[in-house]
């Protein structure tokens, strides 16, 4: 091997390793983001690969060889891993071990026997096979962030591409037995991709990481935090800047006597009491619609696209369903309603804030006419 090989491999091997360590502090900065340490568990692992594959490279022998493969795919399953939990979030564990054993039983035994050629070839198809599906996680998760997680499946494919190549030139050369590591210009061209891809890949994935934070915390701030809905302010964002038109409504929501439910039961079966109404408004939005908390046990849910016959038949379908629904209490079951007003938008087009006044309007009369009811402002009546 050459100075400027072994040159590369340790310029891979530091760049892995300040990758790892910043994945670290960034998980103990956010350590509710799990990815970013198996993610720092697997590049740790690759790290300690290239080390091993340096001495291998000096005193080649079928142990050492066996045991750089082991950690290589290892690191590699962990990076798969990181990418399906980054994806689902579920534990990535049973995928990175069921792809992990598969691919070591493949790849090593070859190496052992002493066909270290043949088990070069199928190391690096093995790797091949593990960043390319490190590339499918990314991309099934691509709706979140199109740009940067394009440009991860990129350099994914290119790493893949490299081991590939270096595959292809052994199976050309033909050899089962080496007696030494491979000495090509596949090899060299492997090495620096995977050093200009292992730094694009450091930095493509925290800025992800980041991005996703920030989106986390946007979400976050427009949220109702007891509830989960949109809050007060968010829906008005949401739903001021386009004018009402005539196949659009909105339905104001207020339950029925709950300052006597918080002076009963106090405020912790209150609190029950709005999350059990607030799930009934999310179970009925559509695509289009936004279900939000004003305050209190005031709420809104507006109809981006409806008849007015649609709008009236759902608000009556949530005031039934919340005043069927029984809540667990210390003194027994508890039941509660609501009542709602409606308001439509017009043809030639009106502010939010004037149709929720009108909504608004039609739930006080609802109330007044003995609350548990709905309540229409005829769609005419909305300027």
């Amino acid at each position: 091997m050459t100075l400027d090989y072994n040159s590369l491999l340790l310029a891979l091997g530091f760049s892995g390793a300040c990758l790892a360590v910043t994945l670290i502090m960034s998980w103990a900065v956010a350590r509710t983001e799990m990815f970013l340490l198996t993610w720092a568990v697997g590049v740790f692992l690759i790290v300690v690969y290239v080390v091993l594959y340096a001495f291998y490279v000096e005193r080649p022998g079928p142990l050492l060889g066996a045991v750089c493969y082991l950690t290589l795919l290892t690191g590699l399953s962990a990076l798969l891993g990181a990418a399906r939990q980054f994806r689902t979030g579920r534990s990535p564990l049973r995928p990175a071990l069921v792809a992990n054993g598969m691919l070591i039983a493949v790849a090593v035994p070859p190496i052992l026997m002493g066909y270290d050629g043949l088990g070069f070839i199928a190391e690096n198809i093995a790797a091949a096979i593990l960043i390319s599906a490190t590339a499918r996680e990314y991309w099934l998760g691509r709706a979140e962030a199109p740009g940067p997680i394009l440009g991860l499946c990129l350099l994914y494919a290119s790493l893949a591409f490299g081991f590939l190549l270096c595959a292809g030139v052994l199976i050309w050369d033909g050899k089962l037995v080496l007696g030494a590591a491979p000495q090509n210009w596949a090899e060299d061209v492997s090495l620096a991709i995977s050093i200009a891809g292992m730094t694009g890949i450091g930095a493509l994935s925290l800025a992800l990481n980041h991005w996703r934070a920030a989106a986390r915390h946007r979400a976050e701030a427009r949220s109702d935090v007891l509830t989960g809905l949109l809050n007060r302010r968010a829906v008005f964002d949401l739903c001021s800047p386009t004018p009402m038109r005539q196949f659009s409504a909105v339905i104001a929501f207020d339950l029925d006597d709950f300052k006597a439910v918080n002076d009963s039961y106090g405020h912790a079966v209150g609190d029950r009491v709005i999350r059990a109404f607030a799930d009934e408004l999310a179970a009925v939005a559509g695509r289009g619609d936004q279900a939000a908390r004003l305050g209190g046990e005031e709420f809104v849910l507006v109809l981006g696209r409806t008849l007015p016959e649609r709008a009236e038949q759902l608000a009556e379908r949530i005031r039934a369903s919340f005043a069927a629904k029984h809540i667990l209490t210390e003194q027994g079951m508890l039941t509660c309603t609501v009542s709602a007003g409606i308001a439509f938008g017009t043809e030639a087009g009106t502010s939010f804030e004037s149709v929720l006044r009108l909504a608004d309007k039609a739930l006080y009369a609802a109330k007044r006419q003995g609350r548990n009811q709905v309540a229409t402002r005829h769609v005419r009546l909305v300027k």
